[in-house]
This record gives structure tokens, sequence and C-alpha cells, in this order.
């Protein structure tokens, strides 16, 4: 049977504590209006127009890549977080302004990951993955050089350290609720996202050689046979809803904090769930508490009966959505910007 995809390390509301998850979200607050501030300058200089769409439509494909979980060893899946990719060609604070509309669509539109822990779940996967991702980058880079090859390098190097920093600071946050002892779940969480970040690494280098020859000025390359206009943000769009034509291919296997929850759950270590009756059931241990709400409940649109249809319409729709909302706060950015100016 078709499985919806579940993405990985998405906390469901229930597995934090209240007061960790107001931590999250004064925190997340905080962030997105320092990144709203200074999120107009990258690592390629001042965000101008060229670098607006690339917000749209970084932030759609991001989106539309991580429906689609790749199998990792012992049954356990994984997918692309996208931070470093996304802070390599914008920066880090742009970055953290496309990450910030991803997972916010995710939990809002999809219920994917709790509301309360939304804070957390964007710092994590999204801030703190661009900022470590990119700090990382410019150092390996300073010392591979600054030849395409150097760079494929350094964003491999990158993306896996951004992946094991998020799953790192995931497991201090569920340790500090009280859901699963530290000295037990931290060699677990960073045991299954190390092969993660293998998987993370490939994508990331994948999509960085693409644009480098497609786009190498938004890589940071010399841009002698770049396409000219706005066709590129067409054909980008394009390829995001493409990539969402694959979801209903994505690995049903449990995700990396799935199998560490379940595994956990399995030998008494952790946090018996209030809606998670049986811990050998990956769904309803994932589940956490059940949301408030729901509009496209496991990226499905009800009432249409075959799943994979329904995946790839649910898919097609965050991703336009997505796009439209990584452009808006990338507008939102430079209109602070130019309100600055005026002041």
């Amino acid at each position: 049977m078709f499985l919806p995809p579940i993405l990985a390390m998405h906390i469901p509301d229930g597995f934090l504590s209240l007061p960790i998850a107001v931590i999250g979200w004064v925190g997340l607050i905080v962030l997105v209006a320092l990144a709203l501030r200074q999120g107009r300058e990258s690592g390629q200089g001042t965000l101008g127009e060229r670098q607006i769409p690339l917000m749209g439509i970084l932030a759609a494909f991001i989106f539309a890549a991580q429906m689609i979980n790749f199998p990792v060893a012992g049954g356990t899946s994984g997918h692309l977080l996208g931070a470093t990719l996304a802070a390599i060609l914008l920066g880090p604070w742009p970055a953290a302004l496309v990450m910030t509309s991803v997972v916010g669509v995710q939990a809002l539109l999809f219920q994917d990951g709790g509301l309360l822990a939304l804070g957390f779940n964007t710092i994590n996967m999204g801030i703190l993955a661009a900022f470590v991702g990119y700090a990382t980058y410019g150092g390996v880079r300073r010392l591979l050089g600054e030849s395409r090859g150097g760079q494929l390098a350094s964003a491999a190097v990158a993306a896996w350290v951004s992946v094991m920093a998020a799953a790192l600071a995931t497991t201090l946050e569920l340790a500090l609720s009280g859901t699963t002892p530290l000295g037990i779940a931290l060699p677990a969480m960073l045991g299954v996202h190390a092969l993660v970040g293998l998987g993370e690494a490939l994508i990331t280098v994948g999509a960085l050689a693409f644009i480098q020859q497609a786009r190498p000025d938004l890589a940071g390359q010399p841009a002698q046979a770049a396409t000219q206009g706005t066709t590129w943000i067409a054909v980008g769009l394009l390829i995001a809803l493409v990539v969402v034509l694959f979801s209903p291919l994505a690995n049903p296997n449990p995700d990396g904090l799935e199998r560490v929850s379940l595994d956990l759950a399995a030998q008494g270590n952790f946090d018996d769930l209030d809606t998670a009756d049986d811990p050998a059931d990956s769904e309803s241990l994932a589940a956490g508490q059940a949301p408030a709400y729901e509009l496209l409940p496991d990226y499905t649109v009800p009432g249409i009966d075959n799943e994979a249809v329904s995946t790839i319409l649910a898919g097609a729709i965050g991703t336009l959505i997505v796009a439209g909302v990584g452009y808006g706060a990338a507008r939102l950015s430079q209109r602070r910007k130019e309100s600055g100016r005026m002041a």
C-alpha cells in the first residue's frame, strides 16, 4: 500500500515540554526578525532582483525534494534538508527565510510537525542547519581552493555536518524536555543521521553541480553562458513540480527521528506518548498529539481516493504556496531595506 512520506526530524507536539517549546518559538521570532533585517546580504553581495526570485524557487525545490524519502541502512529513510544548498547560493540569512517558509508551510498546511514544536523544528532544520552548513562550507573551501571541484567537495562536507548539527540539537531538546535520556538518544540519533547526512551530501552536490552548469552566476561562478531573462524562473519552478511527481515513490520506512523513537520505545527508554498506545506502531508514535486541525493531512487532498494522485496534487499545491511565501519573504526583506534607506 502506498504510504505518504514522513519527513525527517520534524518533532511532533507532545515530544517537547511546554517551556522548551516556548523557548523555541521565542528564538524563532527573534531569528526571523533578524533575517528580515539582514537577509538582504548574502555571500555574493546585496540581495537584489536576481536573488529574490531565487529564494522562491529554492523554497519550492526544497519543499518538493523533501517529499522524497530515500532508504538508508537498518530500515530507516532520510530526505534532503536543503539548508546548506540554500545558504551556499544565498547566504545564511536569506537561507533562514527560505527554510522558515518551507517548514512553516509544512506545519501549517500539512500538519507536518507540531505547531508548538514549530519553533525548534524551524531552528533545527532551517536556521541552525543553514548557518552551520554555511560556516563549514566556507572553512572547507578555504582549504580546498576555489575550483569547481573544491566547491562541490566543500558542499558535500557542509551538507553532512548540517544534518549532524540538526540531529544534535533535536536530541538535546528532547532530553531537556524529559522525553528520553541524552546518553541513550544521542548516539542513536547521531548514528542514524550520519547515514542520512550522506544522502544529503549527494543531493546537495548534484543540485549544485546542475546549477553550476545551468546558471553559473548563481553558484558564484563566472556567468559566461548563463541564461538571461526570466526563463530560468519558470524552468526552476517546473523542475520543482516535476520532482513532486516522484513523491509516491518515497521510501515508506521510518525517518531518522521516528526510527530512534521506535527503537528507544522498544527498549523502554522513550517516554510513552498519549497517542502511542503501541510502541511498535510507527504511525501512532510519530503522531505525538493529534493536530488541532487538518487541511491537507499527510500530504493528501481530502476527497481524492487514489493516494498517489492525492499526494502529487497536495505536493503541487504546497510547492506553489511555498514558492510564493519564499518570494514574499524576500520582497519583505527588500522593502525593509528600502524603508531603512529612506528613514
